[in-house]
């Protein structure tokens, strides 16, 4: 089942559960504050999309408070990772997958969605 990583104040993830819900799709919704992605699910994440820093929200204030901008280059791929896994307002959301069925989106893009959702 498609798991969507959200948070209740994020427009953009209301537009995603919104879209979702319009096209049918069950999907099981954790908040990403109180339950962050795993280390885990964020390298598949990592492995499906390339890179690290996408997998940031840049514009968020913990990301501008913790200096992440200037850390990234010189931090390690499982430093990220972890970083990440223990503070859910560092992770672009929504923040959505699908193991099995090899679906790994994050933010929200309706076309992206619709072509990797169909």
């Amino acid at each position: 089942m498609l798991k969507v990583y959200t948070y209740a104040g994020c427009s953009t993830c209301k537009s995603a559960t919104k879209w979702l819900k319009a096209q049918g799709i069950s999907f099981d919704e954790k908040p990403i504050r109180e339950t962050p992605p795993s280390v885990a699910e964020l390298k598949a994440m990592l492995k499906a999309r390339g890179d690290l820093k996408p997998l940031f929200n840049t514009s968020g204030q913990d990301y501008r408070a913790m200096g992440i901008k200037d850390k990234l280059a010189d931090m390690s791929e499982a430093d990220a990772l972890k970083l990440l896994s223990e503070h859910g307002n560092l992770v672009k959301r929504p923040f959505a997958l699908d193991k099995d069925a090899g679906v790994y989106l994050v933010g929200f893009k309706e076309e992206e969605w619709a072509k990797a959702l169909k």
